[in-house]
């Protein structure tokens, strides 16, 4: 007898999660989650724009309407329904106090204000539209307000993901793009750029360059285009992952964000068993932005593309990241429209965007409206919007860029990041070939997708974050263990994830040390290691969890590698 599964489900407990190694976990406690009423849905995303490189072999699948749950009225209201509100101290202190209280996990108390109040589901969601959009009109230059405002958004990082800060690289593998992204060096219309598609020996050389600089996770992309196939980045994937070099580098979580995909695409994706997070951007969650921005080619289809976390839900790659290109429209109303695409998701598949990503619209190639953006977002109001994204959405790992300055980047660090990519490059085929030539004036006139505006490699991210009191890392153990989706989330409710994530990435990051690391950068490792595992460490463990890191770590000293908790 066939068990039938609604649409909104993963399929998860019908082919059961595989730990990706031989390792075992140990237990979790995490909340039962609550069932949910199925949303009836009947929407159907189509029209004349044809997305052929993923079609869909699974047309059977419904939708809610992206118009219900991004509602452009809805958020506009709200955005100036609070301009007054937004002035009120009290009220914005009020608002700060009670998102810090419901994201530390105690007694949940109820939500909102006046008419918005209700009992809160077992999703942690930390404000409200209202009351997001109340905080995103505090006035940027109110330096009191907006110190509260860092200081809550980093308090909430803090207890939900400690004073570590995963580190990561782009790689891209192909720029031909059929689309016409008006802010976008790849655009099909700018002929100035040099396309390219990396062989398989090419990307072993740039996967190799990578691992020796000590990454372990990459964020892989490619444009769209007939002249580079998804069944060709699945072959790359395959690749990557094979990849290895002395002493012991291997890419541990391969991340992808590549044109939106198919449910049935999606499956073939899940089914490499190499991919952790789907990541798609919208760009701008305006529709009339949206398509001013995006006139012609499949990325055209607004529907199409803010539904493509729900495909890949529903396929089972259930850690999906979300982003907005800063400048192309109202800040205010793209993080408003993140926080109701973040409850979509939670609601609809219990858990909400693994990741939310923040990039500001810098320099491309050709492209005019890249250098006199829309809607510019100074340097205030993106720390703000920052700092308000991580309070609205708190379970959410935060992405941070090379785009931004490493004084920007510091900055943004205390107002609640919690990822960040280090050693970029944004063109093809860049990582193995020789720099020695370049300098800080032409390495950001380099032919990429964009300008950089941090250039540092990883050893100076490194040595950089240790110097800030943070702990590097390069944790895959969730993913690896099979805890993504909403089981990754339960545990982060229930309080649960310190004990296991802060001695992983203490792990990762003797290892890294072992490995990579001068003498200098080594002393320097290991005295924050030698800190976080004593008493005056910035995440106090459980006797269990301390004495367990401490056998771990002992395997790390003696060489090994790939140990997690």
């Amino acid at each position: 007898m066939k068990t039938l599964l609604h649409p909104g489900h993963t399929g998860r407990d019908a082919v059961g999660v595989r730990a990706r190694t031989a390792s075992v976990a140990a237990p979790i406690r995490a909340p039962i989650p609550v069932p949910r009423a199925r949303t009836v849905a009947y929407f159907k995303p189509g029209g004349q724009i044809q997305h052929l490189w993923s079609v869909e072999r699974e047309p059977q699948h419904t939708y809610v309407d992206p118009a219900e749950f991004i509602n452009e009225a809805a958020i506009h209201k709200a955005l100036d329904s609070t301009m007054e509100k937004a002035k009120d101290v009290e009220l914005i202190r009020d608002i700060l106090a009670k998102a810090k209280e419901r994201a530390f996990v105690h007694e949940q108390p109820p939500m909102g204000h006046g008419e918005e109040a209700h009992t809160k589901s077992e999703f942690v969601q930390g404000l409200t539209l209202d009351e997001c959009a109340t905080l995103l009109n505090v006035d940027s230059n109110n330096a009191e307000l907006m110190h509260e405002i860092f200081d809550t958004a980093l308090a909430i990082k803090n207890r939900i993901y400690g004073n570590r800060v995963v580190l990561f690289a782009p790689l891209y593998i192909a720029n031909h793009c059929v689309n016409s992204c008006t802010y976008c060096a790849f655009r099909a219309a700018n002929k100035n750029m040099d396309r390219s598609v990396l062989t398989d020996e090419d990307l072993r050389q740039e996967v190799a360059a990578l691992q020796l600089q000590g990454h372990r996770r990459l964020l892989v992309l490619t444009g769209e285009s007939p002249k580079y196939s998804f069944d060709q980045f699945l072959h790359a994937v395959d690749v990557i992952a094979n990849v290895h070099t002395e002493p012991c580098g291997s890419i541990r979580r391969i991340n992808v964000e590549i044109p939106p995909l198919s449910v049935s695409d999606m499956r073939r994706l899940k089914e490499t068993d190499k991919v952790g997070t789907f990541v798609l951007f919208q760009e701008s969650y305006h529709r009339g932005t949206f398509k001013k921005m995006h006139p012609t080619g499949p990325k055209s289809d607004f529907d199409y593309r803010v539904l493509t976390q729900d495909r890949a839900m529903r396929a089972g790659l259930d850690d999906v990241g979300i982003g907005a290109l800063f400048g192309l429209y109202d800040y205010r109303y793209e993080v408003c429209a993140m926080l109701k695409h973040a409850e979509h998701l939670e609601k609809e598949y219990n858990a909400g965007p693994h990741t939310i990503s923040v990039p500001r619209m810098r320099p491309a190639d050709g492209s005019e409206l890249s250098l006199a953006p829309p809607y510019p977002v100074n340097d205030a109001d993106f720390k703000k919007l920052v700092a308000v994204i991580r309070i609205a959405v708190p379970y959410t790992g935060m992405i941070l860029s090379t785009r931004e300055t490493p004084e920007m980047r510091s900055h943004l660090l205390r107002c609640g990041m919690s990822q960040i990519s280090a050693g970029s490059r944004t063109d093809v085929g860049s990582y193995h070939k020789d720099h020695t030539a370049e300098t800080d004036s032409n390495l950001g006139k380099l032919a990429g997708q964009f300008s950089l505006m941090d250039h540092r490699p990883m050893d100076k991210i490194v040595d950089w974050l240790l110097q800030e009191g943070y702990v590097p890392s390069w944790c895959t153990a969730c993913y690896r263990q099979g805890r993504t989706g909403e089981d990754f989330m339960n545990i982060c409710k229930a309080g649960n994830i310190h004990d296991f994530c802060h001695p992983n990435s203490l792990l990762t990051l003797q290892e890294y040390l072992n490995d990579y690391a001068d003498t200098d950068l080594k002393r320097k490792g290991e005295e924050v290691i030698a800190r976080e595992m004593g008493t005056e460490a910035s995440e106090p463990l459980s006797e269990v969890a301390r004495k367990r890191l401490e056998r771990k770590m002992k395997q790390v000293l003696k060489g090994e590698h790939d140990v997690y908790i």
